[in-house]
């Protein structure tokens, strides 16, 4: 019995290892500036992850294959341990790890921490339950006041645009997110009640939206398309309805569409969808 739970121990072990390295069951392309640099870094992870779970799935097998019962009725040696070695092992372990995220860190940190570039595009996304609202300044560059006393889901304000102000005349404030090929966006991100995440799989990006909290990122995407948006942190009995679309359009493309009125935007977006069909 001890055999073959051995046996099946190191089967298991490279079953698990042949699902990575056999690249069936991945992540899809990356579409932004960054994702490279997340991808490097995965990979890194899941070596130095999986030499470890290997070595340790081997080392159980072993021992379950060498300490076995033989039926011939040898008595059970115990053994204390070694403290030398797991004071090692726990040290060595930490270097590494802390290592890794010390590498992986910077990429995540250029994204939240340091300002986006002077020619980023910003938007305002404010999550609700159970809808993504995104605001968009019109021709004169400037968003437009919201109060939240303001905000009505009956009269479809979502955000609490406030009509008094001039500035929000030519805004727009659509389900969709609208991205310029190759250059940088930034995105505000709000709540208005719970939490959500905001998460582009092919974008290598996921951020909550906090309530109470604006939360400011950017990144460049770089490849035309429409991608689906999800969120990722479960908000409400109806969390799966809560999808979007992010759109990224060629420059000719995204400056006709900015310079449109709302109801002339929205429709646009919709043209937009039969053209670009949804990328997984």
């Amino acid at each position: 019995m001890g055999r073959a739970l051995a046996l099946l121990i190191w089967i298991m072990t490279l079953l698990s290892v042949w699902m990575f390295v056999s690249g069936k069951w991945w992540f899809p392309a990356s579409i932004s500036e960054h994702g490279p640099a997340y991808d490097q870094q995965f990979i890194l992870t899941i070596i130095v992850v999986g030499i470890s779970f290997v070595a340790a799935q081997i080392g159980l097998g072993y021992t379950v294959w060498r300490y076995r019962d033989t039926g011939g009725g040898e008595r059970a040696t115990y053994s204390h341990g070694n403290n030398r070695m797991e004071i090692a092992g726990v040290v060595i372990t930490a270097i590494v790890f802390i290592t890794i995220a010390f590498l992986g860190q910077r990429v995540w940190a250029a994204l939240h921490f340091q300002p986006a570039p002077a020619n980023a595009a910003h938007v305002r996304v404010v999550a609700q339950q159970f809808q993504w609202n995104f605001h968009y300044a019109g021709a004169d560059g400037k968003f437009g006041r919201t109060d939240p006393r303001k905000i009505s889901d009956e009269s479809l304000n979502y955000i609490g645009l406030d009509a008094a102000d001039a500035s929000s005349t030519d805004d727009a404030v659509i389900s969709t997110l609208v991205a310029q090929v190759n250059r940088p966006v930034e995105l505000n991100l709000a709540s208005r009640d719970v939490t959500h995440s905001f998460w582009v799989p092919p974008l290598r990006f996921k951020q909550d939206a906090v309530p109470g909290l604006d939360i400011k990122v950017h990144f460049t995407p770089q490849k035309v398309g429409r991608y689906e948006i999800a969120c990722a942190e479960l908000c409400g009995q109806q969390h799966y309805k809560m999808k979007s679309y992010m759109l990224i359009l060629p420059e000719d493309e995204y400056a006709q569409l900015v310079a449109m009125p709302q109801a002339q935007f929205q429709a646009r977006v919709t043209e937009l969808y039969k053209k670009y069909p949804v990328t997984f």
